[in-house]
């Protein structure tokens, strides 16, 4: 009896082991998204002088997970989990998560990365026991990580944390190369925001789509902005 339980608890652990090293392997800038080419507006929002410090830029992401496409993008991602791979939801979910898009550069942003994501996930099926099927193409990248992750079996909670982590981190080091921001305040801001996201993505897994909305209106003017913006060192 004890060595039966052993055995399971083992394997549990190994499970969940398992289910971390996808999401670092996901959500990492070495997985072939492309992600570090985004700055999600930021970029204008730093030339207009919104962001020159750590504590702007702080705010700027804490309005945007709690309140704009980060909330937004978390909520598809457990709409995609969700969805047990159901085509016809998950090609619903991908034409919400599109009309989403507020600019031309943010659709950009999150079909490309969609786009890379699938095909590198695709890839990494390929050679494991995980591999159900052929991946659909053309999705939106939150809609894309949620339904991989539901299909791999891992955690909603923890993908959504991750997810939502992962968008920070790249948006911090966005603005470390755009502001006035040293490496320590952004390591500084990333902590500050730990809490928030552990909260929100706790929020998102019993989110459903009629909680889906943005009240981020200077992100979104910025993201237009960014399309004229005399030079730029990201897509969007």
């Amino acid at each position: 009896m004890i060595g039966t339980i052993t055995t399971m608890t083992i394997t549990e652990a190994q499970d969940e082991r398992r289910s971390l090293m996808r999401l670092m392997a996901w959500l990492s800038p070495a997985f072939p998204t492309g992600s570090f080419s985004y700055s999600h507006g930021l970029e204008s929002a730093v030339d207009a002088g919104a962001i020159a410090s750590g504590d702007h830029l702080e705010n700027w992401l804490s309005d945007l997970v709690a309140h704009g496409s980060g909330w937004n993008d978390l909520v598809l991602v457990a709409q995609a989990w969700r969805s047990g791979a159901d085509a016809g939801l998950i090609d619903e979910l991908g034409d919400l998560a599109e009309a989403l898009a507020g600019s031309a550069e943010r659709h950009l942003e999150t079909m490309a990365q969609g786009d890379a994501f699938l095909d590198a996930a695709g890839a990494r099926a390929s050679i494991t026991a995980d591999d159900q099927g052929e991946l659909p193409g053309d999705l939106a990248y939150p809609v894309a990580v949620g339904l991989v992750a539901g299909r791999e079996g891992v955690p909603l909670a923890d993908t959504l944390t991750a997810f939502a982590h992962a968008f920070v981190s790249n948006l911090i080091q966005a603005a470390l190369r755009l502001a006035p921001i040293g490496q320590r305040e952004g390591v500084r801001v990333l902590a500050s925001l730990e809490p928030l996201i552990a909260a929100t993505a706790e929020r998102a897994t019993e989110a459903g789509l009629d909680d889906l909305g943005s009240c981020t209106f200077r992100s979104e003017i910025m993201s237009l902005r960014h399309e004229t913006l005399h030079s730029r060192l990201f897509r969007s």
